[in-house]
């Protein structure tokens, strides 16, 4: 099994007179992984998508059942439900013509994590929303 390269922060001027706070390596793997899911999820389009799908009976739902309540066309829709399932945030199941769509609460969770893991690291005196 190979290693999973890694991306080190650069040692700077600054790291030889002040106290390093957190210096943590990233796997660059996750990182991109991340930043999907995080550009995904910077529409508010896809946003209203992810709230629609959750919130429809039986925690699925068709690119037919979202159109009308988003005002937008199917195409735009599935263009839409394409990022979202390409970032990992959902999951498509063929079901006759259609596609339905459900959320997949584990890459939620990641991401809660992810932002939960940076707050908990921020600087002290920094200010806390």
């Amino acid at each position: 099994m190979t290693n999973p390269t890694t991306l080190a922060a650069p040692h700077t001027a600054a790291d030889d007179c002040c106290p390093v706070v957190v210096r943590e390596h990233v796997v660059i793997e996750e990182v991109a992984t991340l930043s999907r899911a995080f550009k995904a999820l910077g529409d508010p389009t896809r946003l209203r998508l992810l709230a629609s799908i959750g919130g429809h009976p039986g925690d699925s739902a068709c690119v037919c059942d979202l159109t009308e309540p988003l005002g937008l066309s199917q195409s735009t829709v599935s263009h839409h439900l394409k990022v979202l399932r390409e970032a990992g945030l959902i999951e498509g199941e063929r079901r006759g013509t259609w596609v339905h769509y459900r959320l997949l609460p584990g890459a939620l969770r990641e991401l809660g994590a992810a932002l939960s893991d940076a707050a908990n690291h921020a600087l002290p005196g920094e200010p806390s929303a």
